[in-house]
Order: C-alpha cells, then structure tokens, then sequence
C-alpha cells in the first residue's frame, strides 16, 4: 500500500499546490493535506518539503514581474519565508500537530559532516513529535549551487534521513509516454535516456523545475532505496486520493546493499572533478579494487581531499563515484605512478589508494 509500510515518508510540495495564481497561499488545499497527515500518519514520521517562499514574497510586496535578479528574488524569499511557514504552522496547530522548520543548502547535504548534523536535527524533531517543515535557504543560496525548484532537496533529505518514500505532489497525473494519447506510466524502475527524452521542460510562472528535476529526484531515490511517487496536488486530501484511485508514476528503488555513507556518495548531486583511468584500472575497479595513481591517465576540475569525484574512462564513459583521498594538484603530480614512489614524488608519506574501494560506488 501507498504508506501503510512506509516509517518515514517526506513530501514534496510544489509552489503550485501551495500557491494559487494570484500568490494567496491555498489554506484550504493544505489544510486538507495536514488531515491526510494526521489520518494516516499513526506510528509514522512525516516530513513536508515546500515551495512558495518567493510566490508569497512576491504577493506581499506587490511585485508582479516574473523575471527577477538572484539578488532580488534571495530578498522576496526572506520575505515570503516568514509568510510560508507562519501559514503552515497556524495549520499544524490548529490539527494539534507540532511542527518546525529547517532552511537547508545544498553544503548542508554535500558535504558529509554536515549532512549528518542534518540528519540527527530530523531525528530529534521525530522525537519530539513535531512534522520537519523544510525550505531551501533561497536567502543564501546562489544561482550555482540551487537545488532546483525543491525536488532534488526533497530527494536529498529523504535520502540522508533513510525516508521509506517521497510524495511529489506537483501539477500534473504523474509521467506520460510520448505517444499521441500521453498515457500515465505507472511504474518506472530504470530511469535512462528514454525516460529523460519524456521531459517537457516545462516550467510553471513561480516554480523552476519541471519535470526533470523530478526525474533527477527519482534517480536519487532509487539510488537510495526509497519509492518515489509522482502525483497530483491539485485534488484535495492528496493522500487519500492516490491511495483510492491509484493515479501517480511511482519509481522502483533498486534493492540497495549500500551502507548510509556510500548511499550519500552515490546521490550526490554534483562532483567537483574527474579522474580518467586507463582499461587495467577500469577492469580493477570493475572486480571491486581500490582505484591507485598508476591506472590514472588524466585529472580536470578543482577539487581538494575528500570531495566526491567521478572516475571515467577514456571515452568519458562514467564507471565510479566517490571520495578522493588526494587533491587534484596532488592526482596531477602522481598520476601513472607506481605507488612505491609517491611519498618520495610528493615529499611527505601518504596511502597508497587515490580513491578508496569503502570511499567508492560503481555506476
């Protein structure tokens, strides 16, 4: 069933099930969700990912344009912020549920230390009984390091916090094929080309996703191990209605053997270089060895020790993700080197292993 097996279930709100064209938040339409939560939450933690911050900010200032500078629209969203949660907590309390808010960035879950500060703040609200009520901290985030219109956050968290599900509750039946009739695809288990080439790009006036950001939150989810739906929020009581008709794309999570950190490292949503192998490396890595500099042709990017890297072959085809235990300065120096000379290449001792089997996760 929907959530009936389901401990921790997140849902993804996006800023048109919140807000309605004029900006007004949709009281009614949440307040039907929030009894949804409370009908069908017995012995389960919820957590609500919203949009809208800026769609609200926009209403109170009175600013009509769509196209807004970063700067500006970091300044709304400080506005709106207040606005968003202020609503959802009158909701919450109104139903005796508690809640509280969490602003996140993306460092807060690319970056392993702090993701697991975030993940110990969601289990202690859990504890407390309160409903996580999370935003992108749209004030302090930059146009390089957005998640994209709240999907790939919802993905994210969900991932980090060990979430059984992710709702996305968005404008739209679910995934459609492309065939004249645009059929509802019930159930997606591999998410390749084929299923990207489904994208419409279409983007509504407040949000700026799409449904590909939501295929990128599916992936992450499957990754992952959590089940990820894909459904209407247009309908009152959201929950109630997929549970009774059925309608959604839900994404099948591969059966994962992955431990929470290679899990992290696997869905992470950008690397910050690569390291190319040559074919002796790439057949190592493919019976589970450790990645060592004498299999490494070339390094690009920037990155420093411990950022998560892509590890590809020649002909860019990805083959790994994970760790680096050297900086890109350093891969350069050692790069198709024995390991017996590093320390003395580089001046000073160090492992042997550029990228760890434990720190790495084949694609």
């Amino acid at each position: 069933m929907l959530v009936s097996n389901s401990k921790i279930i997140v849902i993804k709100l996006g800023s048109s099930t919140v807000v309605d064209s004029k900006g007004k938040f949709k009281t009614k339409w949440v307040t039907s969700l929030v009894k949804d939560i409370k009908k069908f939450g017995k012995n389960k933690n919820f957590v609500i990912v919203s949009s809208g911050a800026i769609a609200l900010g926009q209403k109170y200032l009175k600013i009509k344009q769509k196209k807004i500078k970063l700067e500006m629209r970091q300044a709304i969203a400080a506005v709106g912020q207040i606005h968003l949660s202020g609503e959802f907590q009158k909701l919450f309390d109104k139903n005796k549920i508690k809640s509280g808010q969490i602003l996140v960035t993306p460092d807060d879950t690319e970056q392993r230390r702090r993701a697991l500060n975030v993940k110990r703040t969601f289990e202690n609200l859990f504890k407390l009984n309160a409903i996580p009520i999370v935003n992108e901290n749209d004030t302090t985030a930059t146009s390089e390091i957005k998640y994209g219109d709240n999907d790939r956050l919802a993905a994210r968290v969900a991932q980090i916090i060990g979430a059984d599900t992710l709702i996305i509750l968005s404008d739209v039946d679910g995934l459609y094929d492309n065939t004249k009739k645009k059929k509802l695809i019930k159930e997606v288990k591999i998410i390749d080309k084929n299923i990207y080439s489904l994208s419409d790009k279409k983007i509504n006036s407040y949000g700026s996703g799409g449904i590909e950001t939501k295929l990128d939150a599916a992936k992450i989810c499957i990754n992952s191990g959590c089940k990820m739906y894909l459904a209407n929020g247009k309908v009152k009581n959201p929950i109630k209605n997929m549970i009774k008709n059925k309608i959604f794309t839900c994404f099948i999570p591969k059966l994962s053997t992955l431990d929470a950190r290679k899990k992290w490292i696997i869905s992470s949503l950008n690397s910050s270089g690569k390291i190319y192998i040559d074919m002796g490396a790439a057949k190592a890595l493919a019976n589970g060895k450790s990645l060592l500099a004498a299999g490494i042709t070339n390094v690009s990017g920037k990155f420093n020790k411990g950022e998560n890297i892509l590890i590809v072959d020649q002909d860019d085809n990805h083959l790994a993700r994970g760790l680096s235990s050297f900086s890109s300065i350093e891969i350069n120096k050692i790069k198709g080197m024995q390991s017996s000379i590093l320390e003395k290449t580089l001046g000073y001792s160090t492992k042997s292993e550029v990228v760890h089997k434990d720190d790495m996760v084949k694609l």
